[in-house]
C-alpha cells in the first residue's frame, strides 16, 4: 500500500469545516497515485454510470465538493 506524500489544496478546516461531519480532501501518493475522501454515493449513481464505464466490486462512487478540487487544482501535476 502507498503512503501519503502530500494533501492537494488546502486542509477541509481552512475551506470552512469546522467540524469532522464533512471533510472532503484530496491526496497524493508515493506511487504517483491519488486518495479522496468524499461522500460514497455509489448506490444512487451506480446505475447513472455511463455505458462505457466500469466499477469493479472493491471500487466506490465518491464525490467531493466543487470547491474540494478547485482549491487542489493548482497542485495537481499537468502530467
Amino acid at each position: 500500500m502507498s503512503q501519503i506524500v502530500r494533501r492537494l489544496g488546502v486542509a477541509p478546516r481552512l475551506r470552512g469545516s469546522a467540524t469532522a461531519a464533512t471533510c472532503p480532501d484530496l491526496f497524493e501518493l508515493a506511487d504517483g497515485n491519488f486518495a479522496v475522501i468524499g461522500t460514497d454515493v455509489t448506490d444512487s449513481l451506480d446505475s447513472q454510470l455511463p455505458a462505457d464505464a466500469a466499477r469493479a466490486d472493491y471500487e466506490r462512487i465518491v464525490v467531493i465538493t466543487r470547491e474540494t478540487l478547485i482549491k487542489a487544482k493548482p497542485d495537481i501535476p499537468d502530467a
